[in-house]
């Protein structure tokens, strides 16, 4: 039994209104660096907090997946490639050069002069010692099905005999190194992968594919996480649990991201109105998203004026549902369940039009996104609903588990009236004391009923939204849902050369997926943050997260 990766993500604000264009997880294959939005002038000694939640993980670059790690993760570590904050076109970043011939092996030659915070030389062996060690099965890393694509995974990584839940234990690897990676030299390596995947240029700027420096091989890895050491435009200060986690500017980074501002408060709340209300008093500095109350009636507009923070997101709310929850596998009751689901009312009201309906697994502004993906099966029927309902002999009460902060228990509670009114079944909210603990429970496969599954892009490609989220076995895979025909859709697409070809697979596999309904999806956020008045620029990217490099501090 070997548990997978946490799905999770929050808001993120912007001070210049954004529109995302559809973009694509194509190949790059130049060697041309693209810097990030120019923060200007301001206070290079100044201090910014920003609103956050308390990470589940040790947060190591291959287990640090959910949103509250991933504001760490941004500032510490550095990737191959990074991505534009408005339309999340990659470029190289640590990369010089990513070239290959056939989409299948690539070579990727690093940039002479990044360094770790301790000092040394970034080489292409830290990259390749981290993917091979984020991917070995002995070390259980969530997001180590990231690394799936590349040769040699199914070895560092065996097969879970009876999948995730199962009494069973994966058998250990009986190798420590994929053989689809090879060092070259100092500042080249080579990567082979399963077959030829278009998205990989792209996808390796996602967090688990960061280098580790060569001290974190000499020392345990809970040692390590305690006092990490990155490369990237902020290093590790400290972290309290439940309260903050600190970082500074590394003033030796020499990548396209640099800083100006000097210290990074991430300031852990168990309430979105807590947090606004320090925003209000300008003793918090930036949050990616508003609680229920500030946006009702469009106070917030009020409130903060030219300080609201607007984008349009790539991204996806979902309730999973527990396929190994014997009530939930019948068919009808999912579907019964999601038509009962008042979609346009709640984004309408509950949510004051920040949120717009969810008609599939894949986002608007994804390249391969097909409008009305879901059906009919998205659409609010509570008569059809009612009679499909009466068709399950569904006993007991249908729960919906979440994080009750980061204003997530207003609209699932209003989901919940919404599927009682419509089915005439007792309906619950469970919540859970903070993103931490919900998402323990989801990882130990021990939801009782729906649990909250939001998923925002690591990197924008179709792929993203679907193998992580519907593949056997993948690392966000909450409902654990398996389909052989989803799988082997999803791989013949993954080893597809051109893009169209392989988009098109994508879409068969996603229209397959979202019939089954292991995801039952439900709204599209906008993206309405804000920031104090002490910041005078800042941006949101496509993730929800605050580009770092766009802040300016008065």
């Amino acid at each position: 039994m070997r548990k997978p990766r946490l799905v999770a993500w929050t808001a993120g604000p912007l001070t210049l209104a954004l529109v995302l264009s559809a973009c694509g997880g194509g190949g790059n294959t130049n060697t041309n660096t693209s810097t990030a939005p120019n923060a200007g002038s301001g206070n290079p000694n100044g201090a910014i907090s920003i609103y956050g939640t308390e990470p589940e993980t040790n947060m190591l670059p291959a287990n640090a997946t959910d949103a509250g790690s991933a504001k760490m993760q941004e500032g510490l570590y550095s990737k191959l490639v990074g991505f534009k904050p408005e339309d999340g076109a990659t470029y190289n970043e640590v990369a010089d050069s990513i070239t290959t011939t056939d989409s299948k092996v690539w070579t990727i030659k690093l940039k002479k002069g990044f360094k770790f915070h301790d000092g040394t030389e970034v080489k292409a062996k830290n990259f390749v010692d981290a993917w091979n060690w984020g991917a070995n099965g002995k070390n259980s890393q969530l997001a180590a099905s990231f690394f799936s694509d590349i040769q040699g995974y199914n070895e560092i990584h065996p097969k879970d005999p009876d999948g995730a839940d199962g009494p069973q234990k994966a058998p250990d690897p009986t190798v420590d190194k994929m053989s689809g990676l090879k060092v070259i030299d100092d500042l080249t390596f080579e990567v082979t992968l399963n077959g030829p995947f278009s998205v990989f240029p792209s996808k390796i700027g996602y967090h688990p594919f960061s280098p580790l420096p060569d001290k974190f091989f000499t020392m345990s890895p809970d040692e390590f996480a305690k006092n990490p050491i990155g490369n990237g435009p902020l290093k590790f200060v400290s972290r309290t649990p439940n309260v903050d986690i600190k970082l500074t500017r590394f003033d030796e980074y020499s990548g396209a991201k640099k800083v100006n501002f000097k210290d990074l408060t991430i300031r852990i709340y168990s309430s979105q109105e807590a947090a606004y209300k320090d925003l209000l008093s300008d003793n918090l500095d930036f949050m990616e998203a508003l609680p229920p109350s500030a946006k009702a009636g469009g106070k917030f507009e009020k409130d903060l004026g030219d300080q609201v923070l607007r984008a349009n997101l790539l991204s996806i709310s979902a309730l999973a549902v527990p396929t190994y929850v014997p009530a939930y596998q019948n068919p009808n009751v999912r579907k019964a369940i999601s038509m009962a689901i008042n979609r346009e009312q709640i984004t309408k009201t509950v949510l004051n039009n920040t949120y717009v309906p969810a008609d599939g697994l894949v986002p608007e502004g994804i390249e391969g996104y097909e409008k009305g993906a879901c059906g009919e099966a998205c659409v609010y029927d509570p008569a059809k609903a009612k009679a499909l309902w009466d068709t399950t002999g569904f006993q007991g009460k249908v729960t919906i588990m979440s994080n009750a902060d980061g204003g997530r228990k207003e609209p699932l509670e209003a989901a919940c009236n919404s599927i009682k009114n419509a089915l005439g079944v007792e309906c619950e909210f469970l919540p859970a004391t903070n993103f931490g603990q919900f998402r323990q429970v989801v990882n130990s496969s021990k939801l009782t009923g729906l649990g909250r599954s939001d998923w925002s892009a690591d990197y924008p490609s179709i792929e993203n939204f679907l193998v992580p989220i519907v593949k056997t076995g993948g690392s966000s895979n909450d409902a654990r849902y398996s389909n052989a025909e989803v799988d082997r859709l999803l791989d013949q697409a993954s080893t597809t050369a051109d893009k169209a070809a392989s988009i098109k697979l994508y879409q068969q596999a996603a229209k397959l997926a979202v019939a089954d309904l292991p995801k039952i999806p439900t709204w599209v956020e906008k993206g309405i943050g804000a920031r104090s008045k002490k910041l005078t620029a800042a941006q949101l990217n496509f993730r929800r997260q605050l580009e770092y490099s766009s802040v300016v501090v008065k």
